[in-house]
């Protein structure tokens, strides 16, 4: 599979300088972290859920999560474990051969307890074949070693790799007291992990319910203190770009329909003058500059890619994941010099300093983002990839 694979060829070289290159669920993990993109939830009840993956690969969709957790009742979990057997063995049946077009999606269970692990690959047999992982969620250091020993003996049941996707979501990981040890916690029980974990996942939702808060479409998860201050702490302790970290996506955003605003829009008329001013319409109508603004803040606080509750929400994850012709310009220079050099560069944009030595380590990630997002044409931007997404 691939990001912007759904777009025929010439619509791809022509938004494209260097295109996104093929994945898939035997790829390294660091490769996939930053490959999941928008991760798009689903309640594994749905009697459709076979036409709902082939649906969503067909649009863009790379990464989903089937959910047994928080997304349904008590009362439906054994109904929607029988399903979930029952859509992944319809799945397998029906599956195109590797290579072929229309694959399905990194397909990730979200289960409630460890036993559900090898059970549900047991049911499934060979359908697990099309099983990426599972989502491990309130993960804490008493929590998760057994959700992960049962994924390592589900690995035994189906003979091959299973990821897992922790998620950070417990109180004790946001009030002030036990914030430090938990994420350190946290981070060493992942480390003995590491080559079965992707990326880690927050769990915004649930930080906000601990005090009673939601935010309103009109502000980000930044804006609200509480959430902004873990999400600096956690990216601080799991998302180091010394070789200790891993990738940490963005949180959801819960907005998908227009709601009565307060605030002015927060998309700017420029991008947008002369050749999508009805996409811009049409984004502010459905809250989609949030989305936007808040994507972008995730990628300066150094989160990479986003849980998503809708369908609509994916193209603009991906739209602002790909790499610009400048953003691969500058890290091209930076690398460039090689690992032992050092001073200072003049942007081939004329408009930056490029310091080797501190910027190295972006460089190198911006490297391995262009690698399966693509690095746009030159005068390309993400008003062009966005429309091309939602088209």
């Amino acid at each position: 599979m691939r990001h912007y694979g759904h777009l025929a060829p010439a619509r791809r070289r022509a938004l494209f300088h260097q295109e996104p290159a093929d994945f898939g669920p035997e790829s390294p993990v660091r490769t996939l972290g930053v490959a999941l993109g928008a991760t798009l939830y689903s309640p594994a009840t749905r009697p459709r859920l076979v036409a709902d993956i082939r649906k969503q690969a067909a649009a863009g969709v790379v990464s989903m999560v089937l959910c047994l957790e928080d997304s349904i009742s008590d009362a439906e979990v054994p109904g929607a474990e029988e399903n979930l057997v029952r859509q992944f063995h319809a799945l397998r049946r029906d599956a195109p051969p590797p290579g072929a077009p229309a694959q399905p999606p990194l397909l990730f269970v979200r289960v409630r307890t460890p036993d559900q692990i090898p059970d549900l690959v047991r049911r499934m047999g060979p359908g697990a074949d099309l099983l990426t992982g599972f989502v491990i969620p309130k993960f804490t250091a008493e929590r998760g070693p057994a959700f992960l020993e049962a994924l390592t003996a589900a690995e035994v049941v189906c003979g091959r790799r299973l990821l897992a996707m922790p998620v950070l979501e417990s109180p004790e990981l946001l009030h002030m007291e036990t914030r430090a040890d938990g994420l350190r916690g946290a981070a060493l029980v992942l480390d003995k992990y590491r080559d079965r974990v992707p990326a880690v996942r927050l769990g915004v939702t649930d930080f906000c319910s601990a005090y009673g808060l939601r935010r309103t479409p009109d502000m980000t998860a930044y804006d609200v203190h509480l959430v902004a201050s873990v999400i600096a702490d956690v990216v601080n302790v799991l998302g180091r770009a010394d070789g200790s970290g891993f990738t940490v996506t963005g949180p959801v955003w819960e907005y998908f329909r227009p709601q009565r605003r307060m605030f002015k829009p927060q998309l700017r008329n420029s991008p947008f003058t002369g050749r999508a001013e009805d996409l811009r319409t049409r984004l502010i109508e459905h809250d989609m500059d949030g989305l936007l603004r808040e994507i972008g803040l995730d990628r300066a606080n150094g989160l990479l890619g986003k849980t998503c509750i809708h369908p609509s929400h994916v193209a603009p994850v991906h739209a602002l994941s790909v790499v610009t012709h400048e953003e691969f310009s500058d890290a091209a220079d930076i690398l460039g010099t090689g690992p032992d050099g050092g001073g200072v560069l003049r942007s081939a944009y004329t408009n930056k300093m490029n310091e080797v030595k501190p910027h190295r380590a972006w460089a190198e990630r911006t490297m391995l983002r262009a690698e399966v997002f693509g690095v746009a044409r030159e005068g390309v931007d993400f008003v062009d990839l966005l429309a091309a997404g939602i088209a």
